[in-house]
């Protein structure tokens, strides 16, 4: 089939549904690969590279949608493109079904397959079609960057001959793709991130990262998870708390950097106009839910606004755009992913299997009918894990009672393993002639002294399967050291060198160890 990209019609839209990469992939599949002139120009994608791809340059969008069998965009299509569509054809783009009803009645009327990359389900196997993160990763990382465009300091501190400059401190309210991508990014740059989430599992993920968790003093417990991986709507009670932390941190920060958005519904306002009023001049707020309304109370969409305290709020909605080449490689992928799975033989036939979970979930108008909204897909949807209860804090003479007690079952557990090995070593003895049993004696004391020191070792210094080369090298030590005063030099020359090898070995393995912990300091 042939399978054709139209140039974006939506104004400021500098992506493409195809690259000369993802072309190339797609005709492996048995596709031919078509692409209006111009299509690319703004990715930075000449209508010569997609020749050189055996991509076909067709000169207009009407001569595009008349040949293409399948037709991938980026933005869903425009009433001047609806009529383009015809029977039996497949569209594959961002769609937002659920938001465009007369536009996918329309679409459906024209005998359209309408395939929204916005509904792909969020199970593992579709990560790879998942074009909401891709793009969300963009996002993320873009806004850091615009911050810092209309930010008039360094993000990292620095100690000049000029003076001292204090780092710039972030906080990245919502810690989903794009939030995870902007704190990534501020903290690479060096400014002191701080992150806000409803759901409280993600602390572990934010402070791995290197940002710092802000924490709400709320008693009730609050389970912010929802299915798909999105935050669920906090009550009324966690909401208020949230906003009276934010007001309490607004004038400390520097840039503040929202993500809180759930497809198809209206941005919930989480910084409110006393929150700007209390920022720095020069503050920066980047709200990447401006296209749902905005987190912030004055975003305005698509604009970029400076307010009569100095703070400058940024609503513009096209940060993946911003990097046009980036992002059409990556949207270009989950499109050809999505392909491929309609493709199964890799033949060139598509197959739309609407027993398959991602394309069934993907699928908003097929056959002349309207598919949307999607069944629950068989296999769960990604989601955090339940939280698991925090252990309940000892008293001092619980704490003491717990050590007895452990103490007392390690003590059992040792005597009974020396009486058995005692008893071992009499039978054995009893029946092995004296030359063997001292060298087997000798063997026993290595094994259990070389493993006792070594593995008693804590893992923070090194890892557990270190540990267990280190037991042996203390094994192969302990053996060879009791071997060194022997009368013959050839067993003498031999445990010198396995004392030099296991030492090297031991060493060594801490040294590496101490450069993997190295990796993970923040400096």
């Amino acid at each position: 089939m042939k399978i054709g990209a139209p140039k974006e019609t939506y104004e400021g839209e500098a992506r493409v549904a195809m690259t000369p990469a993802s072309a190339k992939d797609l005709q492996k599949l048995g596709h031919e690969c078509l692409i209006e002139a111009g299509a690319g120009q703004k990715a930075g994608f000449t209508d010569d590279a997609y020749r050189a791809a055996g991509v076909t340059v067709v000169g207009d969008a009407a001569a595009l949608y008349a040949q293409a069998d399948i037709v991938a965009k980026v933005r869903q299509p425009s009433d001047a493109e609806v009529p383009l569509l015809r029977q039996g054809q497949t569209l594959i783009s961002f769609f937002y079904p659920g938001q465009n009803a007369d536009l996918l009645a329309a679409a459906n009327a024209q005998g359209t397959t309408v395939i929204a990359m916005d509904m792909v389900p969020r199970i593992s196997r579709a990560q790879k079609m998942d074009a909401l993160s891709s793009m969300a990763n963009i996002a993320g990382y873009r806004a850091v960057i615009e911050a810092g465009n209309n930010f008039g300091r360094f993000f990292t501190g620095q100690v000049t001959a000029a003076g001292k400059v204090p780092p710039a401190k972030v906080l990245v309210i919502g810690a989903g793709v794009a939030g995870l991508a902007a704190i990534g990014t501020a903290t690479s740059l060096g400014a002191i991130t701080y992150a806000f989430d409803v759901r409280a599992e993600v602390a572990e993920q934010v402070e791995s990262m290197g940002a710092q968790f802000v924490f709400l003093d709320f008693e009730e417990k609050q389970d912010g998870s929802s299915t798909g991986g999105y935050a669920a709507v906090s009550s009324p009670e966690f909401a208020a708390a949230q906003l009276a932390k934010f007001r309490e941190i607004a004038p400390d920060m520097d840039i503040v950097i929202t993500t809180a958005l759930i497809p198809g519904r209206d941005a919930p306002e989480l910084w409110t106009a006393d929150m700007v009023a209390a920022m720095k001049p020069g503050s920066v707020i980047i709200d990447l839910a401006a296209e749902r309304g905005g987190n912030c109370k004055l975003t305005v969409k698509d604009e970029k606004i400076v307010t009569d305290n100095g703070v400058t709020i940024v609503g513009y909605t096209d940060f993946p755009s911003l990097m046009a080449t980036q992002a059409s490689l990556l949207y270009s992928t989950n499109v050809r992913h999505m392909v491929a799975d309609l493709t199964p033989a890799k033949d060139g036939v598509v197959a739309h299997n609407m027993d398959d979970d991602v394309i069934r979930g993907a699928t908003a108008s097929h056959a002349g009918e309207v598919t949307f909204p999607p069944p629950k897909p068989k296999i769960a949807a990604i989601a955090a894990a339940p939280k698991r209860e925090q252990p309940k804090a000892l008293t001092a003479e619980e704490k003491r009672a717990a050590e007895i007690t452990s103490f007392k079952a390690q003590t059992k557990s040792q005597v009974t393993l020396l009486v058995a090995g005692g008893v071992l070593l009499a039978l054995v003895g009893a029946y092995a002639p004296a030359s063997f049993m001292s060298h087997f004696i000798v063997f026993v004391l290595a094994c259990f002294i070389g493993f006792q020191v070594i593995w008693g070792v804590a893992h923070s210094l090194h890892t557990p399967l270190m540990a267990i080369t280190n037991a042996i090298s203390g094994i192969v030590i302990l053996g060879a050291l009791l071997q060194i005063g022997a009368d013959s030099w050839l067993v003498v020359l031999l445990s010198f060198i396995g004392v030099l090898i296991a030492s090297i070995n031991i060493v060594g393995g801490f040294l590496v160890t101490r450069r993997m912990l190295a990796m993970f300091q923040k400096s």
